[in-house]
């Protein structure tokens, strides 16, 4: 779908052929959620079939077999203004086809993107089946949102060819991709990666090296780590430690980083940090130890959200409904301020 949305020929392979038949209709239906992945390994297999580079496009790579329900209709989106690219929505569903063959989907591809569970060994036998039958200038990429290149590619023939493509749920609306190689990876799988990303119109960012949880993940979690401890330290009740990141801090990072915003906040980083240094190592060094994220403060923490959105299927989705309504206006906004 977010590849076919930038006039690329997409093929959805799987080898349950229902799966792709649900994959198809639903694709039909999709808004642009993160796909719930599919138990059943598939690969989303790429052909360039762009013959014009030049043309604006704003989509995402993700593709997966088993996409979520309750979102608008294709023809909703277009007619919203919502829909990405430049083609119609019956333009974009006749650039993707299915695919039980593994062989036959890979014929042609120049891009492959892996998309099942987080399983380590599930997506090793997919890429060690992958390596047996493609050729020396296809890209591997695997969307895996933590488990490292090494892990997953060492002892490849074309390892040279592998890297880790990872998209941000949900990828319709969240623009990044972290481009993640492993200590093979030849530059020019990067920089092609890259380019392709660039292309749809994504924002991918290029990681010199591996580490566990990539950047976007070691950032999330930080943030996760000390809310949980603050949380559970009686320093500020759940509801209003979310309403500090949705009114306070999101409101600055939804469009300027944590190093610009240091660099405004002051004349420079270097002038911050002679204004800011010894009190924000004070209050690092009260910073406490990872929190387990279990027990008295799990419990509590479960009941707030609990009792504002109540875990029901139809209350979760309406939510989410919601959230992806506001990442929508936010995306045309900060496209809007960035063209004028």
């Amino acid at each position: 779908m977010v590849f076919a949305a930038g006039g690329f020929k997409v093929k959805l392979y799987d080898i349950a052929q229902q799966q792709l038949t649900s994959a198809l209709e639903n694709i039909r239906l999709l808004k642009g959620q993160k796909p719930v992945l599919s138990s059943c390994p598939f690969a989303a297999l790429l052909r360039n079939q762009m013959e014009n580079s030049s043309r604006n496009l704003m989509d995402f790579l993700l593709i997966s077999v088993m996409l979520p329900g309750g979102v608008k209709q294709m023809k909703e989106l277009e007619e919203s203004g919502f829909l990405k690219g430049t083609l119609s929505a019956e333009q974009q569903l006749a650039l993707i086809s299915i695919c039980t063959d593994l062989k036959a989907a890979v014929e042609g591809a120049t891009f492959i993107q892996e998309c099942t569970p987080e399983n380590l060994e599930l997506k090793k036998k997919i890429f060690g089946q992958l390596d047996l039958i493609v050729g020396n200038t296809v890209i591997l990429s695997s969307s895996t949102s933590c488990l490292l290149p090494s892990k997953l590619f060492t002892g490849l023939k074309h390892v040279k060819q592998c890297i880790v493509s990872h998209p941000v749920n949900p990828p319709y609306f969240v623009p990044l991709v972290e481009i993640v190689p492993h200590p093979e990876t030849d530059p020019s799988t990067i920089e092609s990666t890259y380019a392709l990303m660039k292309k749809i119109g994504q924002s991918p960012v290029k990681l010199n090296r591996e580490t566990e949880g990539f950047v976007l993940n070691r950032l999330q979690y930080a943030v996760i780590s000390e809310a949980w401890r603050l949380v559970g330290e009686g320093v500020i009740s759940p509801t209003d430690l979310d309403l500090v990141m949705s009114d306070g801090l999101g409101m600055r990072y939804a469009f300027i980083g944590p190093l610009e915003t240091m660099h405004l906040n002051a004349e420079g980083i270097s002038n911050y940090c002679e204004r800011y240094r010894e009190g924000m190592r004070l209050v690092l060094n009260t910073f406490g130890p990872v929190p387990e994220f279990s027990g008295e403060i799990e419990q509590k923490i479960n009941q707030a959200m609990s009792e504002k959105i109540p875990v029901v299927p139809k209350v979760l989705d309406a939510r989410r409904k919601r959230r992806d309504e506001y990442l929508t206006g936010l995306a045309k906004l900060k496209k809007q301020m960035k063209s004028d």
